[in-house]
């Protein structure tokens, strides 16, 4: 983890910009050291999330959590694939038309970015936890929600996770979904206009978690109330403190 530039933001917060093996991401922590770590998921590149990905870093921060997040492939600066730009094309057609969007075109947009993001994930989690400010243990929180699933299945330092239902899950994830023994938090948005809300129903029954709770709030994809964000803290302080 190369780090690139710190800035102290005025609720004393260090935000720090970084590389690893070349791929951009940011870690927040609070003044308080060593503190437990939020993996930050996302949907797109940092530069269009970030003011999203820093309110919830601050959020946590405030109630003593570091926060890191990493860019996806193919979102931002990093290299796109010609393979999801296809898949997401005609993703967008099947919705505009109204028709049901087949498996093949979820698994052919997420698998491979499942396959090639949680690895990175993995590693910039070993890269934060060698930190001295950062102590541990962890809990994820966001979307893209299969890679939070897949990383709730193989990384064993996660104790929790907040899922945001707000993205398309290949079926063939659902046997992964049946292994996961974590305490979950589902976060899903009834109205969302680019999620299959029976999908999402489906795959929060197939979870194997003893624990897992269901909040839907009417509204679209982004509007997730903020209190959500309050919810999650709790949530977190249950299981990571």
């Amino acid at each position: 983890m190369r780090f690139t530039s710190e800035q102290h933001l005025d609720d004393g917060v260090l935000e720090r910009a970084f590389t690893l093996h070349g791929i951009p991401g940011i870690l927040w922590t609070p003044a308080a050291a060593p503190a437990p770590l939020i993996l930050l998921g996302h949907p797109g590149g940092l530069a269009r999330m970030y003011p999203r990905l820093a309110a919830r870093a601050r959020h946590a921060a405030e109630q003593g959590y570091a926060a890191v997040t990493l860019e996806l492939p193919g979102s931002g600066d990093r290299p796109r694939s010609a393979v999801a730009d296809e898949a997401r094309a005609d993703l967008r057609r099947s919705l505009a038309a109204g028709e049901p969007v087949d498996d093949e075109i979820v698994s052919r947009l997420v698998l491979p970015l499942v396959d090639e993001a949680v690895p990175e994930w993995r590693a910039v989690l070993d890269a934060a936890l060698s930190l001295p400010e950062i102590g541990g243990p962890v809990g994820y929180a966001g979307g893209v929600i299969a890679i939070g699933v897949r990383l709730a299945v193989v990384e064993p330092r996660i104790r929790a996770a907040v899922l945001f239902a707000g993205s398309y899950v290949p079926r063939a994830m659902f046997e992964e979904a049946r292994k996961i023994t974590v305490p979950l938090l589902v976060l899903l948005q009834w109205d969302d206009e680019g999620n299959d809300r029976q999908l999402a129903l489906d795959l929060f029954d197939a979870f194997g978690s003893e624990e897992k709770t269901l909040h839907a709030n009417m509204g679209g994809h982004t509007g997730v109330p903020q209190f959500e964000g309050d919810a999650g803290n709790r949530f977190f302080a249950r299981h990571l403190t």
